[in-house]
C-alpha cells in the first residue's frame, strides 16, 4: 500500500487506495483536533477501582455535553424570536425536542446499573451530586424556572456563579414568548414585560387569556400557535426526562437521600410540579368543545348514517 504526498495550500496533504476508496487527509485539522478527542477520551477518571463506576461517569458526562448542546439552541431559539422570524425558532426549538428525546431513553442505560453494582462505588462519591451540575441549573434559568436560592450550590466556584447569575437575570425563553405576545398586540401586563428576571415566575390570568385566545381561533395567529405547540413540547419533553430521571434513580438506589444531601427520589418527585410554561398549561383546561351533531338515538342509527 503506498501514500502519495503532496502540498495543498500550504499543507502536506495525504493520499491513499483503501478497500476501494481514495482517502486524503493532512497535517492541518484532523478528525482528532477538530474534537478535542485525547482530551475527551482522557477525561474518565475514577475514584474508585469498581468497573461500574465508568458507566457513571460516561452516562453523566455525556449528558452535561448534551444539555450544554440544549443551552445552546435554547439561546439560538431566544434570538429569533426577539428577531421575530419564528420559523426558525420552531426549528431550533425541534432540535431542543429531539435532544431531550434522546436524554430521556440515555436512562435506560444507567438503569442497567444494579442496586449492588452502585453501592460498590458509591461511597467513593462522597458529597459529589448531580445537584451540583450548573449546566442543569442554567437550563432550567434559560427556559424560565428561576430560583436564585439554588446559586448558593456554586459558591466555591466564582466563574461557574457569574456564569449563572448572568442566565438568572436574563430575560428566559418565556419571558422572549411574552414579549413576542406584546408585540402582536395581545394584553401582556407590563410587569411581566420589564421585571426582575432573577425572581421566579408568577402566573397570570391576563397571560392565560392570551393564550386561551390564540388556541381557541388558531387560524388567526397561525405561527404564534404553531410557536406555542413546540415550546409546549419543549416541556413535554423536559418533564418526561425528569419523570425517567426519577425512575431510575428509585430503581438503583431507592429512597435513599442523596449523595449530595437532597431528598433523592422524593426531591426529584417535587420536581415534577415545576413548570416552566404555566399559562400555556393551564389554558388547556378551559379550552371547550362545541356540542355538535345530533343525539345519535333516533332510529338507531349509525352517527354516519350506515
Amino acid at each position: 500500500m503506498s501514500i502519495k504526498k503532496t502540498i495543498v495550500d500550504g499543507v502536506e496533504t495525504f493520499e491513499a487506495e483503501i478497500d476501494g476508496e481514495t482517502i486524503q487527509w493532512d497535517r492541518g485539522l484532523s478528525y482528532a483536533r477538530h474534537l478535542q478527542t485525547e482530551t475527551l477520551l482522557n477525561s474518565q477518571i475514577p475514584v474508585s477501582d469498581k468497573p461500574d463506576e465508568m458507566l457513571f461517569i460516561i452516562m453523566h458526562q455525556t449528558m452535561e455535553l448534551w444539555i450544554k448542546l440544549a443551552i445552546h439552541e435554547a439561546t439560538q431559539a431566544m434570538e429569533h424570536i426577539r428577531a421575530d422570524e419564528l420559523g426558525r425558532a420552531e426549528k431550533t426549538l425541534d432540535r431542543i425536542a429531539t435532544i431531550l428525546r434522546h436524554m430521556i431513553h440515555s436512562w435506560e442505560v444507567l438503569a442497567t446499573l444494579s442496586p449492588h453494582d452502585f453501592v460498590t462505588f458509591r461511597g467513593f462519591l462522597r458529597k459529589a451530586s448531580g445537584f451540583q451540575s450548573h449546566q442543569y441549573r442554567a437550563l432550567e434559568f434559560c427556559l424560565g424556572l428561576k430560583r436564585a436560592d439554588l446559586v448558593l450550590v456554586h459558591n466555591d466556584d466564582a466563574e461557574k456563579r457569574a456564569q449563572l447569575e448572568k442566565v438568572l437575570h436574563a430575560p428566559s425563553l418565556y419571558d422572549e414568548l411574552l414579549r413576542l405576545l406584546a408585540r402582536r398586540d395581545f394584553d401582556i401586563p407590563a410587569d411581566k414585560l420589564e421585571r426582575d428576571f432573577s425572581q421566579s415566575y408568577e402566573p397570570s390570568d391576563a397571560i392565560e387569556d392570551a393564550w386561551l385566545a390564540i388556541y381557541t381561533n388558531p387560524g388567526d395567529d397561525w405561527d404564534l400557535y404553531s410557536l406555542a405547540e413546540k415550546v409546549t413540547a419543549v416541556e413535554y419533553y423536559f418533564q418526561e426526562w425528569r419523570f425517567k430521571h426519577m425512575k431510575t434513580v428509585s430503581r438503583v438506589i431507592g429512597h435513599k437521600t442523596g449523595t449530595g444531601g437532597s431528598s433523592g427520589v422524593n426531591y426529584l418527585v417535587k420536581a415534577l410540579d415545576l413548570p416552566f410554561f404555566p399559562e400555556l398549561w393551564a389554558m388547556r383546561t378551559r379550552m371547550t368543545a362545541p356540542k355538535e351533531g345530533g343525539n345519535y338515538a333516533d332510529d338507531g342509527e349509525c352517527p354516519l348514517g350506515h
